[in-house]
């Protein structure tokens, strides 16, 4: 028994070692139409997935018209000139494929994995509702229903689940990363038809678009197939401005306390962090990873297993375009005080600001994040998404081969550093979640 374990961390660890060594290689380029196309073949499934990244998300509403991006998201499934009404999915299952989107602060996602005999078909629903989209009264409308829908069940049903929105309002002042992606009902329900056209006409255009395509393709032959269905779709005529925004230091903490449908009670803490592209974000995603990666990680040990305050606690980065948070947040045990849970949350913050972690911490630390590294590109969703993700915010694809380089070069001065800079009291915002019959 002892020689088939010994084997079996063998093989496990040799499969490791070919995943490190694993590169995806990868062709990009752009249309003359200005839409980036990245590329990678891989045969060994016959799938394929065929993604679209549109670089706009809810910090690029205009005010008092939050949550269109969103709003998109799911207008985009409505249909087009070609395709009926709510038919766009059906015809992905027909044809053995999924699919889904996404939103964030930053951008809007869309994704089909489907058999990789019909990369045709999912080059020409992409581009089709990127040419000729249909928005109307009726899908507007619909598409109205659903968001309300959506966040009745999972925001304002949902324990604890408004904590993004009540902390991100906070958190930013000016800059329009205060508004969530779904956005308020009064702003959909204040928007006219022609600002949805107007939207769409700015924002989902080519220019402002990376195709992303990864599994079981020829490369020239999926070429030809891009020039034929995106390439005479026009450029956008209207000139896309970024954010310009500095957000201003948050000049003090911020406290507040939030009544909800809760049994627990919790507290939410978010600390600002820089722009995710910067090394220092780097180094506080690995500090997270210290406090916060499963049971042997010094949040979990000291709070939940010594001190048993809290039933849950959790660090994580929110990594964004502009500047993101560096959030923890931690449920009370049942009979807790919420104001020793704090305080001994903020015992284990205050440690790694004044102590430079020890060896064997760092290195277990950048192992956890090489395991991940190399597990995130396990799938060609996965790797289509990445490659997208690294062109728009990084400007470097080839980071989904050597982004782990980054990490590695942190030290353990530099985590002390980042934690002294930016692990501060008045750079951050702490809720208080109680019970609202308290």
């Amino acid at each position: 028994m002892k020689k088939i374990g010994m084997l079996l961390v063998s093989v496990g660890m040799a499969m490791t070692v070919h995943a490190q060594n694993t590169k995806i290689e990868f062709t990009e380029y752009t249309l003359n139409n200005g839409l980036h196309v990245i590329l990678h073949q891989d045969k060994s499934t016959p799938i394929v997935a065929v993604s679209v990244l549109y670089h706009v998300g809810a910090k690029d509403e205009e005010p008092g018209r939050t949550g269109f991006a969103h709003f998109f998201e799911h207008l985009m499934f409505e249909g087009t000139a070609n395709i009926g009404r709510g038919d766009y999915m059906n015809i992905v299952q027909a044809n053995g494929g999924v699919l889904n989107a996404n939103t964030s602060h930053d951008r809007t996602y869309y994704y089909q994995v489907l058999p990789s005999n019909q990369l045709k078909l999912g080059l020409w629903l992409e581009s089709d509702r990127m040419l000729q989209a249909i928005i109307d009264d009726k899908g507007v409308e619909t598409q109205r229903e659903v968001v309300k829908e959506e966040k009745r069940s999972r925001i304002d049903n949902q324990p604890y689940a408004s904590f993004q929105e009540e902390i991100f309002r906070r958190a930013y002042r000016e800059h329009p990363y205060q508004n969530v992606p779904i956005g308020t009902m009064e702003d959909l329900n204040a928007a006219s038809l022609k600002e949805f056209i107007d939207f769409y006409k700015k924002f989902y255009v080519p220019n402002n678009a990376t195709l992303s395509i990864a599994g079981d393709i020829d490369i020239e032959e999926t070429k030809k197939l891009i020039q034929q269905y995106f390439g005479d779709i026009p450029r956008g005529s209207v000139e896309i401005k970024r954010n310009s925004i500095v957000e201003p230091p948050l000049g003090g903490e911020v406290r507040d306390t939030v009544f909800d449908n809760i049994q627990l009670p919790g507290i939410f803490t978010a600390y600002r962090m820089p722009p995710q592209t910067d090394a220092d974000a780097y180094a506080l995603s690995m500090l997270t990873q210290l406090l916060s990666s499963g049971r042997s990680s010094r949040l979990y040990k000291e709070v939940v297993d010594n001190q048993q305050l809290g039933l849950q606690v959790f660090a994580f980065p929110y990594n964004l375009e502009d500047g993101g948070l560096f959030i923890t947040l931690a449920l009370a045990n049942m009979g807790k005080d919420i104001a020793e849970l704090e305080a001994a949350v903020d015992a284990e913050i205050e440690k790694v600001r004044n102590e430079l972690i020890s060896e064997r911490e760092y290195q277990r630390v950048l192992n956890q994040l090489e395991n991940a590294f190399v597990s995130q590109n396990s799938s060609m969703a996965g790797i289509a998404e990445r490659l997208a993700d690294y062109h728009v915010y990084y400007g470097d694809a080839n980071l989904i081969n050597t982004e782990i380089e980054r990490y590695r070069a942190i030290t353990r001065e530099d985590l002390l550093r980042v934690a002294q800079k930016y692990l501060t009291k008045d750079n951050r915002v702490v809720l208080y979640y109680l019970p609202k019959q308290g």
